[in-house]
């Protein structure tokens, strides 16, 4: 099937910068939307950042000018350069894609399994 693997995150102090990237592999013909997703403790899960096949790019207001979403369609993989980090953002990150799959031949959507960022101040 298709398959989620995220790397990058840990504990960075305030101000710091960190590089999330969210690989996919499996049954994958082509990928549409990639996206990551946060949650915090006590949270709604949130979009943080978008991008489309077209590299048509949208951002949460809180991290715009902060973040940057970018893709290598390549190797079907997602990034996210997180710069000038907050306490704020401490979360846990999630990418998540719409793509469609070869096997099903459906377009379906899958989430990552979620990595722990922790900004201390």
């Amino acid at each position: 099937q298709v398959q989620l693997v995220e790397s990058g995150g840990g504990l960075v102090q305030a101000g710091g910068s960190l590089r999330l990237s969210c690989a996919a592999s499996g049954s994958i013909f082509s990928i549409n939307t990639m996206n990551w997703y946060r949650q915090a403790p006590g949270k709604q899960r949130e979009l943080v950042a978008a991008i489309t096949d077209r590299d048509s790019t949208n951002y949460h207001d809180s991290v715009k000018g902060r973040f940057t979403i970018s893709r290598d369609n390549a190797k079907n993989t997602v990034y996210l350069q997180m710069n000038s980090l907050k306490p704020e953002d401490t979360a846990v990150y999630y990418c998540y894609v719409r793509l469609y799959n070869t096997r099903s031949l459906r377009v379906e959507a899958y989430w990552g399994q979620g990595i722990q960022v922790t900004v201390s101040s």
